[in-house]
């Protein structure tokens, strides 16, 4: 590994992005964009050091921890290809180029820059050579990327200077005392096992799932450590409880399963092999219970193959999860390579899975992440099994309900992407791709009563989005609408309790679910009466008038509803 390498430009072979342009891809495929990836990080961090050389620092000079991470390079280059493709590692490397460009903040600028210091120790380690490098300590704290993290005890709290050295797999570090002196701990960290005094010594966490050939088993980072695993800013550690992370690998290994379903590689089929790296973001414990599904989810183009998880109760939630975030991965990498649209960053565009506006490019994430998803869900319905009868028959309306609202409320995404006039001609070929597997899917038969509430789920968020965001005082100019200044984020309740048919029907959206428009509609009159403007209550009458009166009136109400305010009686 070399960041003075010259690299022969990337052309990607016409299958490989046709693959990833329908929305899927074979192992091939992102194998492709992780090599990518790599070239990308080599440039960059070559761009990085040119700025680290210059910093001022009480520790090793980067030159020195370079020196060092290429000689083990060379002597163990495929742990150390590890360390570099890490999605941490891409977060550091960005995070680093946006503070010495005055972007982002952080710790002191020469503590940030050690951490190139901490990757040279581990490539070290895994490499067996020898070396002594002064690296930044937290509270006695040292991460090691890929490895797990030291601990001086009784060490001096806040940032301060530290010496490590290794040599044949050993590590020592040595940093301030709390009191006076200095504190010492010698560990072996390729044992990966936690020290028996308990805390000096705090192994890396990892997921393993063994597919159903019995082969090699597949091991995913469960990031709880590295302050880099963030999407940005820069991140304590957050270990979690032990049963907290059996809890993950419990969860893991059920989601790994059901992805397992064999196929042809195609949206929404996800190998887990593919994923490098989830962290768990908001808990470390397991109480209080988790959510039913996953309430938080994100990744960064900077952090290829990771992902940031709250994790739900549900292992159905977290694959879905899984597949949404790799999509976000896929497409980031594809950017990277490709003008895929002209974007002013103006958030002028619905996204129907968003309670606000969206600019083109979160528009396009959003089309392909949720593109996958429908392929998620389309493989739930084909493959709803095991269990008892009435088990299947709800997994099955759940996948069918799913598997109806994304691939509807992606497409829609899809023709507003097409018809922006901002797409570049590789950009246009990627879109249309997605129109193409889109339309053959809304052409597949779903159960009738999932099909109608998904429909249903549809438009009654994109009619409560304009009732909350659209400025009704303000004609739509060419260039889409103008917002109100008063709006504010809302919870979207109704796409989830949508899902299932109410089997006893109390609330007037409870009615809609279970298709009986009429009593829904009685019920919102009934509440507008105290608010007509409230836009939640509004949207469902609208949606609810609608279904009884499908004529030219209504369908002017759908399509811009902001105009009614406030709801007139009867």
């Amino acid at each position: 590994m070399t960041s003075e390498q010259h690299l022969a430009p990337f052309r990607m072979p016409d299958r490989l992005f046709a693959e990833l342009a329908a929305g899927g891809g074979s192992a091939a495929a992102v194998a492709f964009l992780e090599r990518a990836e790599r070239a990308r990080r080599l440039l960059l961090l070559r761009t990085l050091l040119d700025h680290l050389d210059a910093l001022p620092t009480p520790l090793t000079p980067a030159a020195e921890a370079w020196r060092v991470l290429k000689e083990a390079a060379e002597k163990s280059p495929e742990p150390v290809e590890r360390l570099l493709l890490a999605p941490a590692t891409g977060g550091w490397i960005c995070h680093m180029l946006r503070r010495v460009r005055g972007t982002a903040t952080g710790p002191p600028l020469w503590a940030e820059a050690g951490h190139l210091g901490a990757l040279a120790l581990s490539a070290s380690l895994h490499a067996g050579t020898e070396a002594t490098l002064d690296v930044p300590l937290t509270s006695g704290r040292l991460p090691l990327p890929g490895l797990g993290m030291v601990q001086l005890p009784d060490a001096e709290e806040g940032l301060a200077v530290g010496r490590a050295t290794t040599g044949g797999g050993e590590l020592t570090v040595t940093g301030p005392g709390g009191t006076t002196g200095s504190v010492r701990v010698t560990c072996h960290p390729l044992t990966r096992r936690a020290d028996a005094a308990g805390g000096t010594w705090l192994p890396l966490r990892t997921l393993t799932h063994t597919g159903p050939g019995g082969g090699a088993p597949v091991t995913v980072v469960l990031e709880d450590l590295d302050p880099y695993r963030d999407l940005d800013d820069h991140l304590p550690p957050a270990r979690l409880d032990e049963d907290e992370a059996q809890e993950w690998q419990r969860l893991f290994g059920e989601a790994a399963r059901i992805l397992a379903r064999p196929g042809t590689p195609g949206p929404g089929r996800v190998d887990p092999a593919m994923i490098r790296a989830i962290v768990p973001f908001g808990r470390t414990s397991v109480s209080p219970p988790p959510p039913p599904f996953v309430q938080v989810s994100a990744s960064s183009g900077d952090s290829f193959g990771g992902m940031l998880i709250v994790r739900p109760a549900s292992a159905l939630a977290l694959a879905e999860t899984l597949v949404h975030e790799l999509q976000h991965s896929k497409l980031a990498a594809l950017l990277h390579l490709f003008p895929l649209l002209e974007d002013d960053r103006a958030e002028r565009y619905y996204a129907p899975w968003r309670t606000d506006p969206r600019h083109l490019t979160g528009l396009l994430h959003g089309a392909y992440a949720f593109t996958g998803v429908a392929g998620f869900w389309r493989d739930r319905l084909a493959g709803a099994e095991g269990g008892e009868e009435a088990e299947r028959a709800e997994e099955a309306e759940r996948a069918a309900y799913f598997f109806a609202l994304r691939r509807l409320q992606s497409r829609l995404a899809v023709r507003t992407l097409l018809t922006s006039g901002r797409l570049t001609v590789q950009g246009r070929a990627l879109v249309s791709g997605l129109a193409r597997t889109l339309d053959g899917w809304l052409r597949e038969p779903v159960p009738h009563a999932a099909l109608t509430r998904a429909r249903t789920a549809a438009a009654l968020h994109r009619t409560e989005w304009r009732l909350r965001n659209v400025d009704p005082a303000v004609e739509i100019p060419s260039d889409g609408p103008r917002f109100r200044p008063d709006r504010t984020s809302w919870p979207d309740v109704r796409t989830h309790a949508f899902a299932a048919r109410p089997v006893a029907p109390r609330t007037a959206d409870e009615h809609l679910a279970a298709g009986d428009a009429a009593a829904a509609l009685d019920r919102y009159a009934g509440q507008l009466a105290a608010d007509p403007a409230e836009p939640h209550l509004l949207a469902g009458w609208i949606v609810a008038r609608a279904v009884l009166d499908p004529g030219r009136e209504t369908r002017r109400m759908l399509a811009r509803p902001e105009l009614l305010q406030p709801l007139p009686s009867g």
